[in-house]
């Protein structure tokens, strides 16, 4: 849906829809979002050699190798590789999906934030991507190592299906989480929370980020601080980005 380059930035283009129109918008994005993920999904198919390559890249696995145990893995690897690269690749499209739904009841003001957002938003997805895959992974399997080493087991090679899956959800589950402070600037801007409450409710928070950390990183301490302590710097940062943005309305 474009936006229109009005002037007037509190104007709202679009008229009032009757509940019917409504429905076919929704229809619409239902549609626009289950075809932009199968077509993401198919393209990440096609690139899952060099995708499987990436995530087995000697930074990462660190000279482990990789075996399967029985002939129907790699289809197994196929899908697995297509579903979560493909549902990442499709990120910016569904966001965009839902964007197009509610356009018609926001200013061009709002419109150009959330546009704003968007962009920002896949900068930290991608930002979350880069800090699990250069930070996370090595040291997690690091730390694997050291403790299967420790129980006297053989951890020079693992399953192919098992780490691949593994790996794929930690990078995913960390450009998910990197998107929270974005939310909570959103609510901050459209008045639904305060800078005040976000600072009041700061040790809830930092206690929120570990309880989630603990849930979608794998069972050891390092990868939950990796993920916990920059969910609350970013926190802190929404926080404060609220704070700035109640003072220039207040002057304005």
């Amino acid at each position: 849906m474009a936006i229109s380059l009005n002037k007037n930035l509190d104007e709202r283009n679009d008229p009032p829809r009757p509940l019917l129109e409504h429905l076919y918008a929704l229809r619409d994005m239902l549609i626009f979002a289950a075809v932009s993920w199968f077509i993401c999904v198919v393209i990440a198919g096609c690139f899952a050699n060099q995708i499987s390559d990436w995530i087995k890249s000697p930074d990462v696995i660190q000279g482990r190798l990789l075996q399967i145990k029985s002939p129907a893995d790699g289809v197994y690897l196929l899908i697995e590789i297509a579903f979560w690269a493909g549902t990442a690749l499709s990120f910016p499209l569904l966001v965009y999906s839902v964007l197009r739904f509610i356009f018609p009841a926001l200013t061009n003001r709002e419109k150009y934030f959330i546009l704003s957002v968007l962009c920002i938003g896949t900068l930290l997805f991608i930002g979350g991507v880069y800090l699990a895959y250069t930070q996370t992974v090595p040291s997690m399997l690091t730390l694997f190592d050291t403790v299967n080493n420790w129980l006297n087991i053989d951890s020079t090679q693992y399953f192919a299906n098992e780490y691949v899956t593994l790996i794929l959800k930690v990078l995913f589950a960390f450009g998910i989480v990197f998107q929270a402070p974005l939310i909570i600037f959103m609510l901050g801007w459209f008045g639904l929370v305060s800078s005040e409450a976000l600072h009041e409710k700061r040790r809830i928070a930092i206690v929120l980020a570990f309880v989630l950390s603990m849930f979608l990183t794998p069972p050891d301490p390092l990868s939950q601080i990796l993920m916990a302590v920059p969910l609350c710097l970013l926190y802190e940062l929404a926080s404060w980005a609220v704070w700035l943005k109640e003072k220039s309305s207040s002057r304005g």
